[in-house]
This record gives structure tokens, sequence and C-alpha cells, in this order.
């Protein structure tokens, strides 16, 4: 099987929303505040995303990541001389308690928002940011939702319609399957995009599909039709564009009824083998899209591995390492700006607009990244394939 590095520049916006952080603490915590009780002017970063609930892993990813990086930046002298305050509110992926914990966070003193963590969340987040004129930075909101008509809100993973195309182009390019199958969750927006983006380039690149299944958020215990169509079809690779937790979900059920096919997951599945109970030897063989690889031996991931399994236990997933560089990437644009806590969060959240738009940065999750005005961001994206309960690089 030919294998090799997928390497194509993809466009997501800098700042709104979907998932991060596997191998994060397990515990029941709420929020995390870390503020200057010296009396000094700190900036006042803001972060959400679901702590607790079901997509736990992602925000205490995100959580624990940006503290890391804020602990840095901290030690080395601040931004332009200040220090950060960091508070991170839970929202348990609802984009109700997401507005909820914005608030909070507005009456805390928020300058700029690092967050939220899922594309639903975000997007109703996104909103109040516009309104508020405070600039939004989302480590891992995918959907377009989260960036459209809001010219505040800027993405650091890619997004949606991009994972889908370079899905395809990775999976026609490297001869994985000759008969796809799809199942994908029909009412999430997140899920749906990659989808529908999937198709498109798959008709493109020559791939046949030859099962589309759904499912939606009501009915997602239960894999065994969907599964049973793309067996009956004779699928050879299926292509699952959702998150991790009901991605354990279909492969203990292909599992059970001897259906081995190769499976194609994107980013949701980021957090596949931290799923309780899980037999991670269901997913020996997995591949998933991803901007990071946590056996990646250059120095800076080294080092980022190591504080975060040091600080949290477990292994960062991408969007934790999106997260932490998403702090650099604050930190770059306002030294670019000259701005000091001092300015309204109206005169940052313009001047940040502006900013990131010259930013090319190097970090964990990328080289050479920049933005565009529509809050996209420009990175090479990478397939890993799950090996002896790890993800390995494919080369």
């Amino acid at each position: 099987m030919k294998k090799k590095i997928l390497s194509m520049g993809l466009c997501a916006a800098l700042t709104a929303s979907l998932f991060a952080g596997c191998g994060a603490n397990g515990g029941a915590a709420t929020s995390t505040e870390t503020v200057d009780t010296s009396g000094e002017l700190t900036w006042r970063l803001g972060g959400i995303g679901p702590i607790t609930g079901g997509a736990a892993q992602y925000g205490q990813g995100v959580m624990n990541a940006i503290q890391i990086a804020v602990d840095e930046v901290n030690e080395a002298g601040g931004i332009n001389g200040y220090k950060v305050s960091f508070n991170f509110q839970d929202d348990e992926t609802d984009p109700q308690k997401a507005v909820n914990a914005y608030n909070t966070l507005k009456d805390w003193g928020m300058q700029i928002l690092e967050g939220t963590v899922t594309s639903g969340a975000c997007a109703a987040v996104s909103a109040e940011t516009y309104n508020d004129r405070i600039f939004q930075l989302t480590p891992s909101a995918s959907s377009t939702s989260v960036t459209e008509g809001h010219d505040n809100t800027f993405q650091i993973c890619f997004s949606d319609p991009n994972q889908g195309t370079v899905s395809a182009d990775y999976i026609a390019e490297n001869s994985l399957g000759t008969k796809i199958g799809i199942i994908y969750d029909s009412s999430d927006p997140y899920s749906s995009g990659v989808y529908q983006n999937f198709a498109k380039e798959a008709a493109n690149v020559g791939l046949e599909i030859v099962a589309t299944e759904a499912f939606t958020a009501d009915n997602k215990t239960d894999f065994s039709t969907q599964l049973q169509k793309c067996k009956d079809a004779g699928a050879d690779l299926l292509f699952l564009p959702f998150y991790y937790q009901e991605g354990s979900v279909v492969l203990k059920q292909a599992h059970d009824m001897s259906y081995a096919p190769i499976m194609f997951g994107v980013d949701g599945f980021d957090g596949l083998l931290g799923v309780k109970d899980f037999d991670v030897s269901l997913a020996e063989g997995v591949y998933l899209l991803t901007p990071f690889a946590a056996d990646a031996t250059d120095d800076a991931t080294k080092n980022f591995v190591t504080k975060y399994e040091e600080q949290f236990g477990g292994t960062p997933n991408q969007f934790a390492a999106d997260a932490y560089d998403g702090v650099y990437i604050l930190k770059e644009a306002l030294e670019s700006a000259g701005l000091t806590p001092e300015a309204s969060n109206e005169e940052i959240c313009e001047a940040l607009i502006g900013a990131i738009q010259n930013v090319n940065y190097n970090g964990l999750t990328g080289e050479g990244m920049t933005w565009n005005e529509k809050g996209e961001v420009s990175k090479s994206p990478k397939a890993v394939i799950i090996e002896n309960g790890g993800y390995v690089s494919v080369e």
C-alpha cells in the first residue's frame, strides 16, 4: 500500500470552535482561573469549552494546553511587558451554556477569547463576540458557520470543507479503498459539512461511493443497520466524519459483525484512544486526518508533549496543540500591533483583525501558518494511523 505524508494547504478560519484535548485529567473541574493577584494590569484571556459531559476530553485538552502556554509566556515576561490572566469556563458543548459562559467571562473582564471548542457552541458565541467587538480565536471549531459574517472570529484548525476534500484526495492518491461507504451525522453541521465536500471530491478523483448512511444525535448508539448496508454494498473503506464517542461504537459493532474495512476518520476521531472502557485494539489500523502528531521528533513537539504528560497525564491531541499554538499566535499579533491591556476591547479587536493577517507562524500544528480576511488559516494536514495503541505518522 502506498503511503505518504498528506500535505495540501488548507484554508480555515482562526477563531471559532470545534474540539480538543485527549488524555486530559479526568476531574470534574468546571473552570480554571489563573490571575495575577499583585494588582498589576494583565491581559485577560478567556476560554470556553466542554470540560464536563460527553466531550470533556476536548475541552480539558484545550484548557490544559492554553494553561501551559500562558505559564510559559508569563515566565518569559508576558506580552509587551504584561502578564496574562487566564479564565476557562465549561459549556458542556451546549450553545446556550456557551453563551452563559461567555457572559461570565465578560463580567470577569475578558479582553480576548480563545474558544469555543465545538462548532455549535462556537457559532452561538461568535454572534456575541461580534456584537461586543471582542476578538475570538477558536482552536478547534471547524464549521464555516463560526466565521461567516463575523470578521472578528478566526480559526486555528482547518475547516470542514477542506477536511472532506483532502480526505478524498488522500484516499484516492494512496489507493486505500476501491468501494467507499460513508456514515455521517446528518444532525451535526460539522459532520454534514465534511461529508458533503468529501462526496464532491470523491466524484472528481474517481472514488466509487457504494453506500451513504446517516444517523442523528437522537440515534447514535446503534449503527448496525448502517454498517450492514455498507457491508452488503461491498464497501472496503468507511469514511466516518464524526466524533470519537460514536467512532468507538462503530468500531465495536463492526468487529462484532465480522466487518473489517479500512476505517478513515477526520479530526473528530482524535480522542478515540481515551474513551472509557474502549478496547483500543479495535482501533488498530484506523486513519485520521490531523495537523499534529504527538510522536513527532522535533524539539517543540517533544517539549510540549512532555510538559502535558507531566502536568496533566495522557497524550495531547491535535486540538490541544492547536490551543497551545493559539496563545503564541495571539502573542505575536499583539506584539506586532504594539498593544497593551489599557486598550479597550474594541481597540484590541480591530487591531488584531489586521495584525493577525500579517502573522506567519511556525507552530506545533503547521509551518508558515497564515490567515486571510475571512478568518481562514492556511496550513498542511497530515494523516496518522493508529498502531499498537498510539498515533503514528504516515510516511
